[in-house]
Protein backbone atom coordinates (compact mmCIF):
# COMPACT_ATOMS: atom_id res chain seq x y z
CA UNK A 1 0.00 0.00 0.00
CA UNK A 2 1.33 3.41 -1.01
CA UNK A 3 -0.06 6.50 0.78
CA UNK A 4 0.51 9.91 -0.79
CA UNK A 5 0.13 12.48 1.98
CA UNK A 6 -0.22 15.33 -0.51
CA UNK A 7 -3.92 16.09 -0.64
CA UNK A 8 -4.71 13.56 2.09
CA UNK A 9 -7.38 14.80 4.49
CA UNK A 10 -6.24 15.86 7.97
CA UNK A 11 -8.32 13.08 9.50
CA UNK A 12 -6.71 10.42 7.30
CA UNK A 13 -3.22 11.80 7.91
CA UNK A 14 -3.84 11.68 11.66
CA UNK A 15 -5.10 8.09 11.36
CA UNK A 16 -2.03 6.80 9.55
CA UNK A 17 0.46 8.64 11.76
CA UNK A 18 -1.21 7.90 15.10
CA UNK A 19 -1.82 4.26 14.20
CA UNK A 20 1.71 3.48 13.06
CA UNK A 21 4.02 5.66 15.18
CA UNK A 22 3.40 3.58 18.27
CA UNK A 23 3.57 3.11 21.16
CA UNK A 24 3.62 6.73 22.26
CA UNK A 25 3.95 7.51 26.00
CA UNK A 26 1.09 9.51 27.43
CA UNK A 27 1.89 12.85 29.04
CA UNK A 28 -0.78 13.67 31.63
CA UNK A 29 -0.17 17.40 31.77
CA UNK A 30 -1.26 19.50 34.72
CA UNK A 31 -1.28 23.28 34.49
CA UNK A 32 -2.86 26.34 36.05
CA UNK A 33 -4.90 28.99 34.29
CA UNK A 34 -4.04 32.64 34.83
CA UNK A 35 -6.95 32.67 37.27
CA UNK A 36 -5.61 29.70 39.23
CA UNK A 37 -7.88 26.90 37.95
CA UNK A 38 -6.06 23.57 37.78
CA UNK A 39 -6.25 21.79 34.43
CA UNK A 40 -5.34 18.19 33.67
CA UNK A 41 -5.27 16.63 30.19
CA UNK A 42 -3.54 13.71 28.42
CA UNK A 43 -1.43 14.08 25.27
CA UNK A 44 0.33 11.36 23.29
CA UNK A 45 2.24 13.66 20.95
CA UNK A 46 4.95 13.71 23.60
CA UNK A 47 8.67 12.89 23.81
CA UNK A 48 12.07 13.63 25.32
CA UNK A 49 14.02 16.23 23.32
CA UNK A 50 17.43 16.33 25.01
CA UNK A 51 19.10 15.81 28.37
CA UNK A 52 21.20 19.00 28.24
CA UNK A 53 19.23 20.84 29.42
CA UNK A 54 16.68 18.16 30.33
CA UNK A 55 13.78 18.98 28.03
CA UNK A 56 10.42 17.43 27.19
CA UNK A 57 8.16 18.16 24.22
CA UNK A 58 4.37 18.13 24.26
CA UNK A 59 2.31 19.04 21.17
CA UNK A 60 -1.33 19.85 21.91
CA UNK A 61 -3.39 19.97 18.73
CA UNK A 62 -5.76 22.87 18.21
CA UNK A 63 -9.42 22.44 19.06
CA UNK A 64 -11.79 21.69 16.18
CA UNK A 65 -12.77 25.38 16.09
CA UNK A 66 -9.13 26.42 15.71
CA UNK A 67 -8.70 27.65 19.28
CA UNK A 68 -5.85 26.68 21.59
CA UNK A 69 -6.23 23.82 24.03
CA UNK A 70 -6.61 24.97 27.64
CA UNK A 71 -3.26 23.31 28.41
CA UNK A 72 -1.44 25.37 25.79
CA UNK A 73 -3.23 28.55 26.86
CA UNK A 74 -2.31 27.97 30.50
CA UNK A 75 1.33 27.18 29.78
CA UNK A 76 1.69 30.25 27.57
CA UNK A 77 0.20 32.42 30.32
CA UNK A 78 2.06 31.02 33.34
CA UNK A 79 5.22 29.43 31.92
CA UNK A 80 4.87 26.32 34.08
CA UNK A 81 3.44 22.81 33.83
CA UNK A 82 3.87 19.25 35.09
CA UNK A 83 4.17 16.10 32.98
CA UNK A 84 2.81 13.10 34.87
CA UNK A 85 3.30 9.57 33.51
CA UNK A 86 0.09 7.54 33.56
CA UNK A 87 0.10 4.22 35.44
CA UNK A 88 -2.36 1.53 34.37
CA UNK A 89 -4.11 1.90 37.74
CA UNK A 90 -5.23 5.44 36.77
CA UNK A 91 -6.06 4.84 33.10
CA UNK A 92 -9.81 5.37 33.60
CA UNK A 93 -9.25 8.71 35.32
CA UNK A 94 -6.82 9.72 32.57
CA UNK A 95 -9.41 8.89 29.95
CA UNK A 96 -12.05 10.95 31.76
CA UNK A 97 -9.78 14.01 31.78
CA UNK A 98 -9.64 13.91 27.98
CA UNK A 99 -13.25 15.15 27.96
CA UNK A 100 -13.73 18.75 26.80
CA UNK A 101 -14.72 20.42 30.04
CA UNK A 102 -15.22 24.19 30.06
CA UNK A 103 -12.35 26.37 31.22
CA UNK A 104 -13.98 27.05 34.59
CA UNK A 105 -13.94 23.34 35.45
CA UNK A 106 -10.92 21.63 36.97
CA UNK A 107 -10.39 18.12 35.63
CA UNK A 108 -8.88 17.20 38.99
CA UNK A 109 -12.31 17.79 40.52
CA UNK A 110 -14.41 16.49 37.62
CA UNK A 111 -12.52 13.19 37.37
CA UNK A 112 -11.81 12.98 41.11
CA UNK A 113 -8.05 12.88 40.65
CA UNK A 114 -6.00 13.44 43.79
CA UNK A 115 -3.22 16.00 43.63
CA UNK A 116 -0.04 16.88 45.45
CA UNK A 117 1.95 20.14 45.53
CA UNK A 118 5.11 20.62 43.52
CA UNK A 119 8.37 22.07 44.82
CA UNK A 120 9.51 24.46 42.07
CA UNK A 121 6.39 25.16 40.01
CA UNK A 122 2.86 26.18 40.99
CA UNK A 123 0.70 23.63 39.12
CA UNK A 124 -0.15 20.54 41.17
CA UNK A 125 1.06 17.08 40.26
CA UNK A 126 -1.04 13.93 40.15
CA UNK A 127 -0.94 11.72 43.23
CA UNK A 128 -0.27 8.03 42.71
CA UNK A 129 1.71 8.25 39.48
CA UNK A 130 5.18 6.71 39.11
CA UNK A 131 6.84 9.89 37.78
CA UNK A 132 6.01 13.59 37.68
CA UNK A 133 8.27 16.10 35.92
CA UNK A 134 8.10 19.73 37.03
CA UNK A 135 8.68 21.87 33.94
CA UNK A 136 9.26 25.50 33.06
CA UNK A 137 8.37 26.71 29.59
CA UNK A 138 11.34 26.94 27.23
CA UNK A 139 9.35 27.75 24.09
CA UNK A 140 5.90 27.48 22.60
CA UNK A 141 5.61 27.60 18.83
CA UNK A 142 2.52 27.36 16.61
CA UNK A 143 3.15 24.91 13.79
CA UNK A 144 3.05 25.35 10.88
CA UNK A 145 3.48 29.10 11.28
CA UNK A 146 1.05 30.15 8.55
CA UNK A 147 -1.80 27.73 9.32
CA UNK A 148 -1.16 26.17 12.75
CA UNK A 149 -2.58 22.78 13.64
CA UNK A 150 -0.77 22.47 16.97
CA UNK A 151 1.57 24.14 19.41
CA UNK A 152 5.02 22.64 19.93
CA UNK A 153 5.78 23.15 23.60
CA UNK A 154 9.27 22.60 24.97
CA UNK A 155 9.61 22.47 28.73
CA UNK A 156 12.81 22.32 30.75
CA UNK A 157 12.59 19.77 33.55
CA UNK A 158 13.57 21.47 36.79
CA UNK A 159 12.61 18.64 39.17
CA UNK A 160 11.10 15.17 39.21
CA UNK A 161 9.13 13.08 41.68
CA UNK A 162 9.94 9.39 41.18
CA UNK A 163 8.29 6.54 43.06
CA UNK A 164 11.12 4.48 44.54
CA UNK A 165 9.05 1.33 43.91
CA UNK A 166 9.79 1.56 40.18
CA UNK A 167 13.58 1.52 40.68
CA UNK A 168 15.21 -1.92 40.67
CA UNK A 169 18.22 -3.10 42.68
CA UNK A 170 20.52 -2.03 39.83
CA UNK A 171 19.31 1.57 40.10
CA UNK A 172 17.50 1.37 36.77
CA UNK A 173 13.77 1.85 36.21
CA UNK A 174 11.93 -1.46 35.99
CA UNK A 175 9.35 -1.17 33.16
CA UNK A 176 7.13 -3.75 34.86
CA UNK A 177 6.97 -1.70 38.04
CA UNK A 178 6.62 1.54 36.06
CA UNK A 179 3.55 0.07 34.34
CA UNK A 180 3.09 3.24 32.30
CA UNK A 181 0.36 3.55 29.69
CA UNK A 182 1.14 4.22 26.04
CA UNK A 183 -1.13 5.31 23.19
CA UNK A 184 -1.58 3.42 19.97
CA UNK A 185 -4.04 3.78 17.11
CA UNK A 186 -7.83 4.10 17.39
CA UNK A 187 -8.88 3.05 20.91
CA UNK A 188 -5.82 0.90 21.56
CA UNK A 189 -3.40 1.43 24.46
CA UNK A 190 -0.33 -0.41 25.68
CA UNK A 191 1.57 -0.91 28.92
CA UNK A 192 5.26 -1.06 29.83
CA UNK A 193 4.33 -4.08 31.96
CA UNK A 194 4.50 -6.77 29.29
CA UNK A 195 5.87 -10.29 29.00
CA UNK A 196 7.12 -9.37 25.52
CA UNK A 197 9.62 -6.76 26.77
CA UNK A 198 13.26 -7.65 26.14
CA UNK A 199 16.73 -6.27 26.78
CA UNK A 200 19.29 -5.63 24.03
CA UNK A 201 22.83 -4.51 24.76
CA UNK A 202 24.60 -1.95 22.58
CA UNK A 203 27.19 -3.12 20.05
CA UNK A 204 30.68 -3.75 21.43
CA UNK A 205 32.69 -0.56 21.46
CA UNK A 206 29.66 1.76 21.56
CA UNK A 207 30.57 4.85 23.64
CA UNK A 208 28.11 5.44 26.45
Amino acid sequence: MYVDFNGLSARKAYHWLASTVTPRPVAWVSSLSAGGIANLAPFSFFQVVTHTPPTLMVCPLLNSDGSMKDTATNIAATGEFVVNLVPFALVSAMNQTSFGYDRATSEFDAAQVASLPCQKVKPPRVAGVPVSFECRLASITPYPADTPSCHVILGEVVAAHIDEAIVGPNGQVDPHQLDAVSRMGADWYGRTRSDTNFELTRPVGWAR
